[in-house]
């Protein structure tokens, strides 16, 4: 039931990083604090396809 996602930076755009969820326990889109290193700072990363 884990699926590999990407996790996207909301400011710039680029997909930062590359993580695994159980899609049974979490259906909706994944949002997480991470660090951004062409931002040089922590922003939102959301799920894409």
């Amino acid at each position: 039931m884990r699926i590999n996602i990407q996790l996207q930076c909301t400011e710039c755009k680029r997909r930062n990083y590359a993580t695994m969820k159980n899609k049974k326990n979490t259906s909706e889109r994944l949002e997480l604090n991470k660090y951004c290193p062409w931002d040089r700072k922590h922003t939102a990363h959301k799920e894409v396809k």
